[in-house]
């Protein structure tokens, strides 16, 4: 399960150059950031780790224990809701003064992203407001997709589990048998699987792959419209 911190920073990146200047202490492998709250009665403590992982810890400094409830979410008191709440604004603070926003999750999808970009200008459209994790890429002359990134579960396409990133991209019918064969392709997640494949994006297949599956995506959907006008 995902921590409060994973969750709240989940498409964010940490700019290590911004902690100082918020008020982060930097320790021999993290930054270190505390702040009382309630009224100083309580302390909380932020880390930010050298590869920008934030984890994070709240003391009770009468007892001189950590305090754990307001990670609890069927704990709905009063009290137990304000010293969430204050603790969610310091995140807030630390997100907004010290993180980046990411289209995605992942390192892969991420430099997958800015190398189509680089390429042809496009960038993710995210059209769903409930599944905010699917950006989807329209070739810019005619407005057809040629690639969509999701987060799913692995298991809608594997026998694994846990979130996961994958990549679906168009290829010909021909290749599908082929690809199945090789790690890190699946049978297109809610797409036509015959005309369509799904990659993971965890660093299994090297970005280059990637990308030339990219380019021949983009390059058939040029063909099959220009068939169509025809």
């Amino acid at each position: 399960m995902s921590s409060m911190e994973e969750n709240f920073f989940k498409r964010y990146q940490a700019d290590i150059r911004q902690l100082s200047d918020f008020g982060f202490q930097k320790k021999e492998n993290f930054y270190l950031y505390q702040q009382n709250l309630m009224n100083g009665d309580f302390r909380a403590e932020i880390m930010v780790s050298l590869d920008g992982r934030i984890t994070g810890r709240i003391f009770d400094l009468a007892l001189q224990e950590e305090y754990t409830n307001f990670r609890i979410e069927t704990l709905d008191g009063a009290f137990v809701r304000n010293v969430r709440e204050e603790y969610l604004q310091i995140l807030s603070k630390i997100r907004q003064s010290c993180f980046h926003k990411k289209y995605f999750i992942g390192n892969q999808a991420n430099r997958i992203v800015r190398t189509i970009f680089e390429k042809y200008q496009i960038e993710p459209e995210f059209l769903w407001k409930k599944m905010d994790g699917y950006g989807v890429f329209r070739n810019s002359e005619n407005q057809k997709w040629f690639a969509i990134i999701m987060n799913i579960d692995f298991s809608k396409i594997s026998t694994e589990s846990g979130e996961i990133e994958i990549i679906n991209l168009k290829v010909s019918s021909d290749q599908i048998e082929q690809l199945l064969k090789k790690k890190g392709f699946y049978n297109a997640y809610h797409m036509n699987k015959q005309n369509w494949i799904s990659i993971v994006l965890d660093d299994t297949i090297e970005d280059d792959e990637i990308l030339r599956w990219v380019e021949e995506s983009y390059r058939l959907i040029d063909v099959f419209e220009n068939i169509k006008k025809r």
